[in-house]
């Protein structure tokens, strides 16, 4: 026998799990050999071969171009985390099924490999019944699906009932996408702490360092709102959302990439009416990406550069924001009747060592985006935030900055006291108290729709 414990075993597996082998001792992959899943009579169904270029290749969510061609993402198809070894199969199982699965020796250094004498084996579970209006996650599989994914994959294409996919307390190694055909989803996790989905994707991953060379019928983003800059950039975030009216409550969202390793979202949403409660949003460059309409409420934001930003129309309120460092708050690029991000009773922070005057509530390319709109009412922040708050990329005598719509109202320190806004960049402007009683209202910035 194998010298690890094999999960899963048994009957009752979830189609969508993990392959894990666990040591008593820290491990490293090989160069190369094979993971081979079979079914009952032997046939093999997946193989995970560690001297294929293509291995780290797979779709996810159905996910398909502005072209209509099955994307491919980029992946990590073996983790290793001290002596633990996770597998993730490309596709999901076949349900109410007998399963064994082989490993070559080497495939894990200096091991002898599983023999199908070894007795690997698991039965899959049945799935829930066509047309469920609850799934259930529970990535230690004592539920419907072990993944996220997993319970997306299995919603009906253009369905028109609401569908709630419940995520039990635990980490769950990811990239979620949810397509445009597949609206009126809520993912309801078990708390900010306790339910977290986490990957490092990120440009190098997925984005346009990564795509560069491959087929642009394959890879070019769906439901491009910028021409030229939209092509690649979608496929980078840990949890991508195509489709209208979706929900995502009470879990924390984290793109494990390092600071400095590129543009990574945690969230990037591209739909109409999507509401975002009691979430934390972790990353570095890009964290939240908007283009659609969106609502945020009651959750909490951290990154560096550019940490939210996009097209769409943007709601926060009761939000705490976080600068990791130097930077800006948020980059939006609007058309100029296009509504902006407005922030209502939000607090600026910053983490430890972030010094004063090194961060800006936005930045806006005046070449391209000169109607953008950025509005901060009742904002708290701390003297991180430079005096002069806002930043016009491009100023020159050839751009016309009297379309810009940057405007604050009841500006404070973190204690309260009211900031002097005096040295505020005159490209921007403050809202009367009338003025600011109308952007409180979120059915006002995003069209008619009242979110709360």
């Amino acid at each position: 026998m194998p010298d690890a414990h094999l999960s899963p075993a048994g009957a009752g597996a979830c189609v969508d799990t993990p392959l894990r082998l666990r040591f008593d001792r820290p491990v490293e992959i090989g160069q190369r050999g094979r993971l081979r899943v079979h079914r009952g009579d032997g046939a093999v169904v997946e193989t995970i071969d560690l001297a294929d270029p293509e291995v780290g290749r797979r779709p996810i969510g159905g996910a398909r171009s502005d072209y209509g061609e099955l994307h491919q993402w980029h992946y990590h198809p073996v983790l290793v985390t001290g002596g633990e070894v996770t597998v993730v199969l490309p596709d999901a199982l076949d349900p109410d099924e007998d399963f064994f699965v082989t490993v070559d020796a080497g495939f894990v250094r200096g091991h002898g490999g599983v023999t199908a004498e070894d007795g690997w084996h698991f039965r899959t579970r049945t799935l829930p019944s066509a047309g469920a209006t609850r799934l259930e996650v529970d990535a230690a599989g004592g539920k419907d699906f072990c993944t996220v994914q997993g319970a997306v994959d299995v919603v009906p294409e253009h369905h028109d009932r609401e569908v709630l996919i419940a995520i039990a307390a635990g980490t769950y190694e990811e990239i979620v996408y949810v397509p445009q055909t597949k609206p009126h989803l809520t993912f309801r996790g078990a708390g900010r702490r306790r339910t977290v989905i986490s990957y490092a994707n990120n440009d190098l991953l997925n984005g346009d360092a990564a795509m560069r060379g491959e087929p642009i019928e394959m890879s070019c983003c769906p439901k491009r709102v910028i021409e030229r800059s939209d092509r690649f950039n979608c496929w980078r975030a840990v949890f991508g959302i195509d489709a209208d009216d979706v929900r995502v409550e009470n879990l924390t969202i984290r793109n494990s990439t390092p600071a400095g390793g590129g543009q990574a979202e945690a969230l990037r949403g591209n739909g109409e009416r999507i509401t975002v409660r009691n979430v934390s949003l972790l990353s570095h460059q890009d964290t939240l990406r908007l283009q659609g309409r969106c609502y945020v409420a009651d959750s909490y934001i951290e990154g560096d550069v550019d940490f939210v930003w996009g097209t769409g129309g943007l709601f926060v309120e009761r939000t705490e924001l976080k600068a990791l460092g130097r930077g800006y708050y948020t980059q939006i690029r609007n058309t100029d009747d296009g509504p902006g991000a407005v922030f209502v009773d939000v607090r600026l922070t910053r983490a430890t060592g972030v010094p004063d005057g090194s961060s800006y509530l936005s930045r806006v390319e005046l070449s391209r985006f000169g109607g953008s709109q950025v509005v901060f009412i009742d904002t708290a922040m701390d003297a991180h935030v430079a005096a002069t708050g806002w930043v016009t990329t491009d100023v020159n005598d050839a751009w016309d900055t009297s379309r810009l719509r940057l405007q604050e109202y009841g500006s404070t320190t973190l204690d309260g006291h009211p900031l002097d806004l005096s040295g505020r960049a005159p490209v921007a402007g403050e809202l009367d108290a009338d003025g600011a009683a109308w952007f409180r209202s979120p059915a006002h910035v995003l069209g008619g729709w009242d979110p709360r």
